[in-house]
Protein backbone atom coordinates (compact mmCIF):
# COMPACT_ATOMS: atom_id res chain seq x y z
CA UNK A 1 0.00 0.00 0.00
CA UNK A 2 2.73 2.38 0.94
CA UNK A 3 4.58 1.74 -2.30
CA UNK A 4 1.38 2.13 -4.32
CA UNK A 5 0.60 5.42 -2.56
CA UNK A 6 4.12 6.67 -3.15
CA UNK A 7 3.90 5.68 -6.77
CA UNK A 8 0.56 7.47 -7.13
CA UNK A 9 2.03 10.58 -5.53
CA UNK A 10 4.96 10.44 -7.91
CA UNK A 11 2.59 10.10 -10.84
CA UNK A 12 0.61 13.12 -9.68
CA UNK A 13 3.80 15.14 -9.15
CA UNK A 14 5.02 14.13 -12.59
CA UNK A 15 1.70 15.16 -14.12
CA UNK A 16 1.84 18.50 -12.30
CA UNK A 17 5.38 19.13 -13.52
CA UNK A 18 4.31 18.20 -17.04
CA UNK A 19 1.51 20.77 -16.86
CA UNK A 20 4.00 23.42 -15.73
CA UNK A 21 6.65 22.63 -18.29
CA UNK A 22 5.04 21.15 -21.37
CA UNK A 23 1.82 22.98 -22.17
CA UNK A 24 3.28 26.48 -22.29
CA UNK A 25 3.94 26.28 -26.04
CA UNK A 26 0.59 24.58 -26.51
CA UNK A 27 -1.17 27.30 -24.53
CA UNK A 28 0.67 29.94 -26.53
CA UNK A 29 -0.33 28.22 -29.76
CA UNK A 30 -3.93 28.00 -28.62
CA UNK A 31 -3.98 31.70 -27.74
CA UNK A 32 -2.32 32.56 -31.03
CA UNK A 33 -4.97 30.56 -32.85
CA UNK A 34 -7.75 32.26 -30.88
CA UNK A 35 -6.42 35.73 -31.69
CA UNK A 36 -5.91 34.79 -35.33
CA UNK A 37 -9.44 33.40 -35.51
CA UNK A 38 -10.89 36.67 -34.18
CA UNK A 39 -8.99 38.67 -36.77
CA UNK A 40 -10.08 36.24 -39.49
CA UNK A 41 -13.71 37.05 -38.67
CA UNK A 42 -13.14 40.37 -40.42
CA UNK A 43 -13.34 38.38 -43.66
CA UNK A 44 -11.17 38.54 -46.77
CA UNK A 45 -9.21 41.60 -47.78
CA UNK A 46 -7.86 42.99 -44.51
CA UNK A 47 -4.14 42.52 -44.01
CA UNK A 48 -3.27 42.10 -40.33
CA UNK A 49 -0.04 42.59 -38.42
CA UNK A 50 0.30 42.09 -34.67
CA UNK A 51 3.20 41.70 -32.26
CA UNK A 52 2.94 41.42 -28.47
CA UNK A 53 6.07 41.35 -26.30
CA UNK A 54 6.50 40.82 -22.55
CA UNK A 55 8.39 43.04 -20.13
CA UNK A 56 11.71 41.46 -21.11
CA UNK A 57 11.12 42.31 -24.77
CA UNK A 58 10.44 38.66 -25.72
CA UNK A 59 7.76 38.29 -28.38
CA UNK A 60 4.89 36.13 -27.14
CA UNK A 61 2.58 36.64 -30.12
CA UNK A 62 3.46 37.48 -33.70
CA UNK A 63 1.28 37.72 -36.79
CA UNK A 64 3.14 38.94 -39.88
CA UNK A 65 5.70 40.71 -37.67
CA UNK A 66 7.89 41.86 -40.57
CA UNK A 67 5.05 42.97 -42.83
CA UNK A 68 5.23 46.63 -43.83
CA UNK A 69 2.07 48.49 -42.88
CA UNK A 70 0.79 52.04 -43.15
CA UNK A 71 0.83 53.26 -39.54
CA UNK A 72 -1.48 56.27 -39.92
CA UNK A 73 -1.33 58.30 -36.68
CA UNK A 74 0.94 55.75 -35.00
CA UNK A 75 3.51 58.02 -36.65
CA UNK A 76 2.92 60.47 -33.81
CA UNK A 77 4.57 57.94 -31.48
CA UNK A 78 7.79 58.54 -33.38
CA UNK A 79 7.50 62.33 -33.55
CA UNK A 80 6.71 62.88 -29.87
CA UNK A 81 9.29 60.34 -28.70
CA UNK A 82 11.88 62.07 -30.88
CA UNK A 83 11.13 65.32 -29.08
CA UNK A 84 11.90 63.70 -25.72
CA UNK A 85 14.97 61.90 -27.02
CA UNK A 86 16.41 64.97 -28.74
CA UNK A 87 16.05 67.16 -25.66
CA UNK A 88 17.03 64.54 -23.09
CA UNK A 89 13.52 64.61 -21.70
CA UNK A 90 13.38 68.37 -21.07
CA UNK A 91 11.25 69.23 -24.13
CA UNK A 92 13.08 72.54 -24.28
CA UNK A 93 13.88 73.53 -27.86
CA UNK A 94 16.36 76.25 -28.83
CA UNK A 95 13.71 78.36 -30.57
CA UNK A 96 12.53 80.48 -27.67
CA UNK A 97 9.28 78.56 -27.41
CA UNK A 98 8.37 79.16 -31.03
CA UNK A 99 6.13 82.11 -30.19
CA UNK A 100 4.95 84.56 -32.85
CA UNK A 101 6.10 88.18 -32.85
CA UNK A 102 5.36 91.46 -34.59
CA UNK A 103 7.69 94.19 -35.72
CA UNK A 104 7.32 97.40 -37.71
CA UNK A 105 9.44 97.88 -40.82
CA UNK A 106 9.64 100.79 -43.27
CA UNK A 107 7.00 100.50 -45.95
CA UNK A 108 8.21 100.45 -49.54
CA UNK A 109 7.51 103.93 -50.95
CA UNK A 110 5.00 104.45 -48.18
CA UNK A 111 4.95 106.75 -45.18
CA UNK A 112 3.16 104.22 -43.01
CA UNK A 113 5.25 101.30 -41.72
CA UNK A 114 4.45 97.71 -42.55
CA UNK A 115 3.67 95.15 -39.88
CA UNK A 116 5.54 91.87 -40.07
CA UNK A 117 3.85 89.05 -38.16
CA UNK A 118 6.45 86.26 -37.86
CA UNK A 119 5.90 82.72 -36.69
CA UNK A 120 8.46 80.23 -35.39
CA UNK A 121 6.48 77.01 -35.08
CA UNK A 122 4.11 77.57 -32.17
CA UNK A 123 0.98 75.48 -32.72
CA UNK A 124 -1.29 77.17 -30.21
CA UNK A 125 -1.69 80.85 -31.09
CA UNK A 126 -5.37 81.79 -30.96
CA UNK A 127 -7.61 84.55 -32.29
CA UNK A 128 -10.57 83.49 -30.12
CA UNK A 129 -12.39 86.32 -28.32
CA UNK A 130 -11.98 84.49 -25.00
CA UNK A 131 -8.26 83.77 -25.49
CA UNK A 132 -6.21 84.29 -22.32
CA UNK A 133 -2.74 83.11 -23.38
CA UNK A 134 -0.81 82.99 -26.65
CA UNK A 135 -3.32 85.41 -28.17
CA UNK A 136 -3.07 87.14 -31.52
CA UNK A 137 -5.00 90.00 -29.88
CA UNK A 138 -2.00 90.67 -27.64
CA UNK A 139 0.07 91.50 -30.71
CA UNK A 140 -2.74 93.61 -32.17
CA UNK A 141 -2.90 95.61 -28.91
CA UNK A 142 0.85 96.25 -29.00
CA UNK A 143 0.67 97.60 -32.55
CA UNK A 144 -2.42 99.72 -31.89
CA UNK A 145 -0.80 101.26 -28.82
CA UNK A 146 1.90 102.90 -30.95
CA UNK A 147 0.60 103.16 -34.51
CA UNK A 148 -2.69 104.44 -35.90
CA UNK A 149 -1.81 103.78 -39.54
CA UNK A 150 0.13 100.95 -41.18
CA UNK A 151 0.74 99.96 -44.77
CA UNK A 152 0.51 96.18 -44.99
CA UNK A 153 0.31 93.29 -42.59
CA UNK A 154 2.73 90.61 -43.79
CA UNK A 155 2.62 87.05 -42.51
CA UNK A 156 6.17 85.69 -42.32
CA UNK A 157 6.59 81.90 -42.00
CA UNK A 158 10.17 81.70 -43.29
CA UNK A 159 11.40 79.94 -40.14
CA UNK A 160 10.58 76.72 -42.02
CA UNK A 161 10.93 75.98 -45.72
CA UNK A 162 7.63 76.22 -47.56
CA UNK A 163 6.46 72.60 -47.26
CA UNK A 164 2.81 73.00 -46.44
CA UNK A 165 2.03 69.36 -47.19
CA UNK A 166 4.24 66.34 -46.75
CA UNK A 167 4.97 63.84 -49.52
CA UNK A 168 2.15 61.33 -49.75
CA UNK A 169 -0.61 63.65 -48.47
CA UNK A 170 -3.84 62.80 -50.28
CA UNK A 171 -5.09 65.88 -52.13
CA UNK A 172 -8.70 65.21 -51.07
CA UNK A 173 -7.70 65.75 -47.43
CA UNK A 174 -6.41 69.26 -48.10
CA UNK A 175 -9.83 70.99 -47.79
CA UNK A 176 -10.31 69.40 -44.35
CA UNK A 177 -8.76 70.17 -40.99
CA UNK A 178 -6.87 66.86 -41.21
CA UNK A 179 -4.93 68.16 -44.21
CA UNK A 180 -4.62 71.85 -43.40
CA UNK A 181 -1.43 73.61 -44.48
CA UNK A 182 1.66 73.47 -42.26
CA UNK A 183 3.31 76.80 -41.56
CA UNK A 184 5.68 78.31 -39.02
CA UNK A 185 2.97 80.95 -38.59
CA UNK A 186 -0.18 79.15 -37.44
CA UNK A 187 -3.32 80.37 -35.70
CA UNK A 188 -6.50 78.60 -34.54
CA UNK A 189 -5.06 75.23 -35.61
CA UNK A 190 -5.11 76.59 -39.18
CA UNK A 191 -8.83 75.90 -39.33
CA UNK A 192 -11.82 77.92 -40.50
CA UNK A 193 -15.21 76.91 -39.13
CA UNK A 194 -18.40 77.12 -41.16
CA UNK A 195 -21.80 76.61 -39.53
CA UNK A 196 -24.61 75.20 -41.68
CA UNK A 197 -28.10 75.96 -40.32
CA UNK A 198 -31.34 74.59 -41.82
CA UNK A 199 -33.48 77.02 -43.78
CA UNK A 200 -37.12 76.65 -44.86
CA UNK A 201 -37.91 73.32 -46.52
CA UNK A 202 -36.77 73.38 -50.15
CA UNK A 203 -34.47 76.37 -49.62
CA UNK A 204 -30.69 76.39 -49.27
CA UNK A 205 -29.43 76.27 -45.67
CA UNK A 206 -27.62 79.23 -44.19
CA UNK A 207 -23.82 78.88 -44.33
CA UNK A 208 -21.98 81.23 -41.97
CA UNK A 209 -18.18 81.48 -42.07
CA UNK A 210 -15.44 84.12 -42.04
CA UNK A 211 -15.16 86.20 -45.20
CA UNK A 212 -11.75 84.67 -45.91
CA UNK A 213 -13.66 82.04 -47.92
CA UNK A 214 -16.61 82.53 -50.23
CA UNK A 215 -19.44 80.01 -50.49
CA UNK A 216 -21.09 78.26 -53.39
CA UNK A 217 -24.13 76.81 -51.68
CA UNK A 218 -25.64 73.85 -53.56
CA UNK A 219 -27.18 72.25 -50.46
CA UNK A 220 -30.90 72.00 -49.75
CA UNK A 221 -33.09 71.92 -46.65
CA UNK A 222 -35.45 68.94 -46.52
CA UNK A 223 -38.08 67.65 -44.13
CA UNK A 224 -36.88 65.63 -41.15
CA UNK A 225 -33.88 65.75 -38.85
CA UNK A 226 -31.13 64.03 -40.88
CA UNK A 227 -27.91 65.83 -41.79
CA UNK A 228 -26.06 64.84 -44.94
CA UNK A 229 -24.00 67.91 -45.67
CA UNK A 230 -20.89 67.54 -47.81
CA UNK A 231 -18.29 70.06 -48.85
CA UNK A 232 -15.27 70.47 -51.08
CA UNK A 233 -12.73 73.10 -52.05
CA UNK A 234 -10.09 72.82 -54.74
CA UNK A 235 -6.55 73.34 -53.39
CA UNK A 236 -5.65 76.99 -53.63
CA UNK A 237 -9.24 78.08 -54.22
CA UNK A 238 -11.10 80.47 -51.86
CA UNK A 239 -14.46 78.95 -52.84
CA UNK A 240 -16.11 76.46 -50.50
CA UNK A 241 -18.67 74.28 -52.28
CA UNK A 242 -21.39 73.04 -49.92
CA UNK A 243 -23.57 70.14 -51.06
CA UNK A 244 -26.04 67.62 -49.66
CA UNK A 245 -29.09 68.04 -47.48
CA UNK A 246 -29.98 69.04 -43.95
CA UNK A 247 -33.32 68.44 -42.25
CA UNK A 248 -35.52 71.24 -41.01
CA UNK A 249 -35.29 69.70 -37.55
CA UNK A 250 -31.54 69.07 -37.61
CA UNK A 251 -29.12 70.88 -35.34
CA UNK A 252 -26.66 73.27 -37.01
CA UNK A 253 -23.68 71.43 -38.51
CA UNK A 254 -20.14 72.77 -37.99
CA UNK A 255 -17.64 72.17 -40.79
CA UNK A 256 -13.96 72.42 -39.87
CA UNK A 257 -12.04 73.51 -42.94
CA UNK A 258 -8.36 73.54 -43.78
CA UNK A 259 -6.32 76.63 -44.71
CA UNK A 260 -3.90 76.46 -47.64
CA UNK A 261 -1.76 79.50 -46.73
CA UNK A 262 -1.78 79.85 -42.94
CA UNK A 263 0.69 82.75 -42.94
CA UNK A 264 -1.62 84.76 -45.18
CA UNK A 265 -4.64 83.79 -43.10
CA UNK A 266 -2.91 84.92 -39.89
CA UNK A 267 -2.07 88.25 -41.56
CA UNK A 268 -5.72 88.57 -42.65
CA UNK A 269 -6.93 87.98 -39.11
CA UNK A 270 -4.47 90.51 -37.67
CA UNK A 271 -5.53 93.06 -40.29
CA UNK A 272 -9.12 92.73 -39.11
CA UNK A 273 -8.09 93.05 -35.47
CA UNK A 274 -6.14 96.23 -36.17
CA UNK A 275 -9.04 97.82 -38.02
CA UNK A 276 -11.34 96.90 -35.14
CA UNK A 277 -8.96 98.85 -32.88
CA UNK A 278 -9.15 101.93 -35.07
CA UNK A 279 -5.85 101.36 -36.90
CA UNK A 280 -5.94 102.23 -40.59
CA UNK A 281 -4.46 99.42 -42.70
CA UNK A 282 -3.86 100.76 -46.20
CA UNK A 283 -3.40 97.55 -48.15
CA UNK A 284 -4.46 93.92 -48.32
CA UNK A 285 -2.53 91.35 -46.26
CA UNK A 286 0.39 89.49 -47.77
CA UNK A 287 2.66 86.55 -46.92
CA UNK A 288 6.37 85.77 -47.13
CA UNK A 289 7.58 82.19 -47.64
CA UNK A 290 11.00 80.54 -47.85
CA UNK A 291 11.35 78.29 -50.91
CA UNK A 292 12.54 74.74 -50.37
CA UNK A 293 16.08 74.64 -51.74
CA UNK A 294 18.58 71.80 -52.31
CA UNK A 295 20.52 72.87 -49.23
CA UNK A 296 17.41 72.02 -47.16
CA UNK A 297 18.08 68.33 -47.91
CA UNK A 298 20.67 66.95 -45.44
CA UNK A 299 21.73 64.28 -47.95
CA UNK A 300 22.73 66.95 -50.46
CA UNK A 301 24.28 69.53 -48.18
CA UNK A 302 26.11 67.46 -45.58
CA UNK A 303 25.46 68.43 -41.98
CA UNK A 304 25.67 72.23 -41.98
CA UNK A 305 22.84 74.48 -43.11
CA UNK A 306 21.71 77.93 -42.11
CA UNK A 307 18.35 77.99 -40.35
CA UNK A 308 15.53 80.26 -41.39
CA UNK A 309 15.70 83.98 -40.70
CA UNK A 310 16.60 84.73 -37.11
CA UNK A 311 14.01 86.65 -35.09
CA UNK A 312 14.60 90.38 -35.38
CA UNK A 313 13.91 92.97 -32.71
CA UNK A 314 10.23 92.63 -31.98
CA UNK A 315 7.65 95.12 -30.89
CA UNK A 316 5.91 92.29 -29.04
CA UNK A 317 6.30 88.53 -28.75
CA UNK A 318 4.04 85.76 -27.49
CA UNK A 319 4.99 83.21 -24.85
CA UNK A 320 3.30 79.88 -25.68
CA UNK A 321 2.33 77.25 -23.09
CA UNK A 322 4.93 74.55 -22.32
CA UNK A 323 5.61 72.05 -25.08
CA UNK A 324 4.61 69.22 -22.71
CA UNK A 325 1.00 70.34 -23.03
CA UNK A 326 1.26 70.13 -26.80
CA UNK A 327 2.69 66.59 -26.71
CA UNK A 328 -0.38 65.54 -24.72
CA UNK A 329 -2.62 67.19 -27.32
CA UNK A 330 -0.78 65.44 -30.14
CA UNK A 331 -1.06 61.98 -28.63
CA UNK A 332 -4.38 62.17 -26.80
CA UNK A 333 -6.30 63.93 -29.58
CA UNK A 334 -4.13 62.89 -32.55
CA UNK A 335 -3.65 66.50 -33.66
CA UNK A 336 -2.00 66.44 -37.10
CA UNK A 337 -0.91 70.06 -37.42
CA UNK A 338 0.72 70.10 -34.00
CA UNK A 339 2.66 66.92 -34.81
CA UNK A 340 3.93 68.36 -38.09
CA UNK A 341 5.00 71.59 -36.42
CA UNK A 342 6.81 69.63 -33.73
CA UNK A 343 8.74 67.69 -36.37
CA UNK A 344 9.79 70.92 -38.09
CA UNK A 345 10.79 72.54 -34.82
CA UNK A 346 12.97 69.51 -34.11
CA UNK A 347 14.33 69.81 -37.65
CA UNK A 348 15.63 73.30 -36.90
CA UNK A 349 18.02 71.73 -34.40
CA UNK A 350 19.75 70.15 -37.39
CA UNK A 351 19.79 73.41 -39.31
CA UNK A 352 17.31 73.94 -42.11
CA UNK A 353 13.98 73.04 -40.57
CA UNK A 354 12.86 70.85 -43.46
CA UNK A 355 10.96 67.57 -43.33
CA UNK A 356 14.15 65.84 -44.43
CA UNK A 357 16.01 67.36 -41.47
CA UNK A 358 13.34 66.05 -39.14
CA UNK A 359 13.47 62.56 -40.61
CA UNK A 360 17.27 62.50 -40.37
CA UNK A 361 16.93 63.23 -36.66
CA UNK A 362 14.28 60.51 -36.32
CA UNK A 363 16.59 57.98 -37.97
CA UNK A 364 19.18 58.84 -35.33
CA UNK A 365 16.65 57.90 -32.66
CA UNK A 366 15.91 54.60 -34.44
CA UNK A 367 19.62 53.80 -34.41
CA UNK A 368 19.82 54.56 -30.68
CA UNK A 369 16.82 52.31 -30.09
CA UNK A 370 18.22 49.47 -32.20
CA UNK A 371 15.39 49.67 -34.71
CA UNK A 372 16.53 48.63 -38.21
CA UNK A 373 16.03 51.28 -40.90
CA UNK A 374 13.84 48.95 -42.95
CA UNK A 375 11.51 48.58 -39.98
CA UNK A 376 10.21 52.15 -40.01
CA UNK A 377 10.32 54.56 -42.95
CA UNK A 378 8.40 57.82 -42.68
CA UNK A 379 7.66 60.86 -44.82
CA UNK A 380 5.89 63.07 -42.29
CA UNK A 381 5.34 63.67 -38.60
CA UNK A 382 1.60 63.09 -38.28
CA UNK A 383 0.78 59.92 -40.23
CA UNK A 384 -1.28 61.55 -42.99
CA UNK A 385 1.27 60.46 -45.60
CA UNK A 386 0.36 57.35 -47.57
CA UNK A 387 4.10 56.74 -48.01
CA UNK A 388 4.74 55.84 -44.35
CA UNK A 389 5.52 52.22 -43.51
CA UNK A 390 6.32 50.34 -40.30
CA UNK A 391 6.62 46.73 -39.24
CA UNK A 392 4.85 45.60 -36.04
CA UNK A 393 8.14 44.19 -34.76
CA UNK A 394 9.98 47.48 -35.24
CA UNK A 395 7.26 49.50 -33.53
CA UNK A 396 7.24 47.16 -30.54
CA UNK A 397 11.02 47.42 -30.32
CA UNK A 398 10.77 51.22 -30.35
CA UNK A 399 8.04 51.22 -27.69
CA UNK A 400 10.04 48.85 -25.50
CA UNK A 401 13.06 51.16 -25.79
CA UNK A 402 10.93 54.21 -24.95
CA UNK A 403 9.66 52.49 -21.80
CA UNK A 404 13.25 52.05 -20.61
CA UNK A 405 14.21 55.72 -20.97
CA UNK A 406 14.24 58.14 -18.04
CA UNK A 407 11.45 60.08 -19.74
CA UNK A 408 9.51 56.96 -20.75
CA UNK A 409 6.86 57.16 -18.02
CA UNK A 410 6.10 60.80 -18.76
CA UNK A 411 5.83 60.11 -22.48
CA UNK A 412 3.57 57.10 -21.85
CA UNK A 413 1.26 59.29 -19.77
CA UNK A 414 0.57 61.36 -22.90
CA UNK A 415 -1.13 58.40 -24.62
CA UNK A 416 -4.90 57.83 -24.63
CA UNK A 417 -6.26 55.46 -21.99
CA UNK A 418 -8.76 52.78 -22.99
CA UNK A 419 -12.35 53.71 -22.20
CA UNK A 420 -11.19 56.87 -20.45
CA UNK A 421 -9.87 59.68 -22.64
CA UNK A 422 -8.55 60.86 -25.97
CA UNK A 423 -9.09 58.79 -29.08
CA UNK A 424 -9.56 55.67 -26.92
CA UNK A 425 -12.33 57.23 -24.85
CA UNK A 426 -15.00 55.03 -26.43
CA UNK A 427 -12.97 51.86 -26.85
CA UNK A 428 -12.43 48.98 -24.39
CA UNK A 429 -15.24 50.14 -22.07
CA UNK A 430 -16.76 47.13 -20.33
CA UNK A 431 -13.74 44.90 -21.04
CA UNK A 432 -10.81 43.73 -18.97
CA UNK A 433 -8.66 46.37 -20.69
CA UNK A 434 -10.79 49.27 -19.48
CA UNK A 435 -8.26 51.66 -17.97
CA UNK A 436 -5.50 49.07 -18.49
CA UNK A 437 -4.39 49.96 -22.01
CA UNK A 438 -2.49 53.11 -23.00
CA UNK A 439 -1.93 53.32 -26.73
CA UNK A 440 -1.81 55.55 -29.79
CA UNK A 441 -4.55 55.08 -32.34
CA UNK A 442 -4.31 55.50 -36.09
CA UNK A 443 -6.89 55.84 -38.84
CA UNK A 444 -6.50 56.59 -42.53
CA UNK A 445 -8.19 55.36 -45.67
CA UNK A 446 -8.49 51.53 -45.37
CA UNK A 447 -6.06 51.67 -42.43
CA UNK A 448 -6.36 51.23 -38.67
CA UNK A 449 -3.57 51.07 -36.11
CA UNK A 450 -3.08 50.77 -32.36
CA UNK A 451 0.23 50.50 -30.51
CA UNK A 452 1.31 50.95 -26.93
CA UNK A 453 1.08 49.05 -23.65
CA UNK A 454 -1.49 47.07 -21.67
CA UNK A 455 -1.71 45.19 -18.40
CA UNK A 456 -3.14 41.69 -18.76
CA UNK A 457 -5.43 39.87 -16.35
CA UNK A 458 -2.33 38.26 -14.82
CA UNK A 459 -0.93 41.68 -13.88
CA UNK A 460 1.88 41.41 -16.43
CA UNK A 461 2.55 44.37 -18.72
CA UNK A 462 2.90 43.88 -22.47
CA UNK A 463 4.04 46.05 -25.33
CA UNK A 464 2.15 45.67 -28.60
CA UNK A 465 1.59 47.01 -32.10
CA UNK A 466 -1.45 46.08 -34.19
CA UNK A 467 -2.16 47.10 -37.79
CA UNK A 468 -5.00 46.56 -40.24
CA UNK A 469 -4.33 47.61 -43.84
CA UNK A 470 -6.38 47.25 -47.02
CA UNK A 471 -9.56 47.22 -44.92
CA UNK A 472 -12.71 46.81 -47.04
CA UNK A 473 -15.23 49.65 -46.82
CA UNK A 474 -17.80 47.59 -44.93
CA UNK A 475 -15.40 46.24 -42.26
CA UNK A 476 -14.97 47.86 -38.83
CA UNK A 477 -11.42 46.66 -38.26
CA UNK A 478 -11.01 48.28 -34.84
CA UNK A 479 -13.74 46.07 -33.37
CA UNK A 480 -11.83 42.91 -34.32
CA UNK A 481 -8.52 44.45 -33.26
CA UNK A 482 -9.90 45.31 -29.81
CA UNK A 483 -11.47 41.88 -29.34
CA UNK A 484 -8.16 40.22 -30.23
CA UNK A 485 -6.24 42.27 -27.67
CA UNK A 486 -8.84 41.62 -24.98
CA UNK A 487 -8.65 37.88 -25.74
CA UNK A 488 -4.89 37.95 -25.32
CA UNK A 489 -5.09 39.97 -22.10
CA UNK A 490 -7.63 37.58 -20.59
CA UNK A 491 -5.57 34.56 -21.59
CA UNK A 492 -2.41 35.79 -19.87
Amino acid sequence: MHRRASHAVLLRLGAALAILVQPLPALADALHDRVAAILAEAGPGTRWGLVVADESGREVLAIDPEGRFMPASNTKIVTTAAAYWTTGGTLELPDGGGGASVRLVPGAKRKAPDVVLAGFGDARMSSAPDCVRDCLATLADAIAAGSRRVGRVIGDDRAFPDQRWSPGMSWNNIPTRSGTGISALSVDDNEIRAVVTPGPEGAPPLVALPAYYEVRNLARTVAGSEERIGYDRMPGSPTLIVTGTIGTGAAPETLRLGVDDPAHYAAWLLTGMLRARGVTVEHMPEAMHRPLLPEDDPEQRGEAAPPGPAPQAALAKLDPPPLREDVVTINKLSQNLHAELLLRRLARIRGGGSIADGQALVRGMFAAAGVPEAGISLSDGSGMSSYNRVTPRAMVRLLDWIARQTWGDEWRASLPVGGTDGTLGRRFAGTSLFGEITAKTGSLNATNALAGYFTAKSGRTYTFAAYANDVPDDVAATAFMDRALVAFAEGN
